[in-house]
């Protein structure tokens, strides 16, 4: 039986699939084309947020953020789709794909430029190019342009780097590199070995958040709780569970933790203190925390 695998909505992943037996099933540059123009399609469609991208003749790779949970939908969807033309066009009968796609789950911001870098690589370690941003079928020309990648957020990427100059001098000092994953019990991923006790606080605080948002899936209208936290997070530097709730500065986070899942979620009160950071809290007192934070937000803005 194989292993359910492992991912999280907001989880890092570098996803490669090949052509069954090795074949080229991206052997011309309609192919390619059409191929970018399902991932388009069906990224947007189930919400999967895309970093990079390198097609290659007989197999593809793609850096990605799980960010709407539906990873596998998202690539049956696209496999599917794409199986199904390549068939039309160039004969054959039997599977395209090689199996199911394989993934490594990748720890942070760090490993993900690491798993950038190694994908843009990919065309010189072939020898297709000499240089890597000659390479027509990879997201290197999505960044550090004027116009905004509809494919890709290049935005996000952009921000690793800084500049496509420290980008470029990434590159050429890794030339070499080989993608070291580790060994772990859920699997291989491109992290620490610590990673795999990240991994299980990431289940545990999985099923809470999963427990709310059932609870809350008529409401169309909020961002995705995993997402507030996220995004609050990558701000303050800091896994919420890192906050220290007995220093003045983990009690004014705590409160501006709150007012976004309120507001930015629609979490009710008795929602957000099941959350284990609120958890030493009195339901009456949720409120009035609320509302001094609020205000103090506000004069802040002000």
């Amino acid at each position: 039986m194989r292993k359910s695998r492992v991912t999280w909505i907001g989880a890092y992943h570098h996803v490669m699939n090949r052509g069954i037996n090795g074949e080229k099933i991206f052997n011309d540059d309609n192919l390619k084309s059409v191929f970018l123009k399902m991932l388009k399609e069906k990224s947007k469609k189930l919400k999967i947020r895309l970093f990079a991208y390198c097609i290659m003749d007989n197999h593809f790779h793609l850096v990605l953020e799980n960010s709407s949970g539906r990873m596998s939908d998202f690539f049956r969807q696209l496999n599917g789709k794409f199986a199904m033309y390549y068939r039309k066009k160039e004969g054959g009968r039997g599977y395209v794909f090689q199996d199911r796609f394989k993934s490594t789950l990748i720890e942070n911001d760090s490993y993900l430029i690491t798993s950038i870098l190694y994908m843009l690589l990919n065309p010189v370690r072939a020898g297709i190019v000499e240089k890597y941003d000659e390479y027509e079928w990879s997201s290197i020309n999505e960044y550090f342009r004027q116009e905004r990648s509809e494919l890709i957020d290049s935005d996000f990427v952009n921000l690793l780097f800084g500049n496509k100059k420290n980008l470029n001098q990434q590159v050429i000092s890794n030339i070499d590199m080989s993608l070291k994953t580790v060994d772990i019990s859920y699997g291989n991923v491109l992290g620490n070995k610590d990673f795999e006790a990240k991994i299980e606080k990431k289940f545990e605080r999985r099923k809470k958040l999963d427990a709310v948002k059932r609870r809350r899936s008529d409401d169309r209208y909020f961002e995705p709780v995993e997402k507030v936290i996220q995004k609050f997070e990558k701000v303050i530097s800091m896994r919420i569970e890192e906050i220290n709730i007995d220093s003045h500065d983990g009690k004014r986070l705590r409160g501006e933790l709150l007012v976004r899942l309120k507001d930015l979620a629609g979490l009710k009160y008795k929602e957000i203190i099941e959350l284990s950071i609120f958890s030493d809290l009195q339901y009456g007192s949720m409120g009035s925390l609320y509302k001094s934070t609020k205000k103090r937000i506000n004069q802040h803005i002000k």
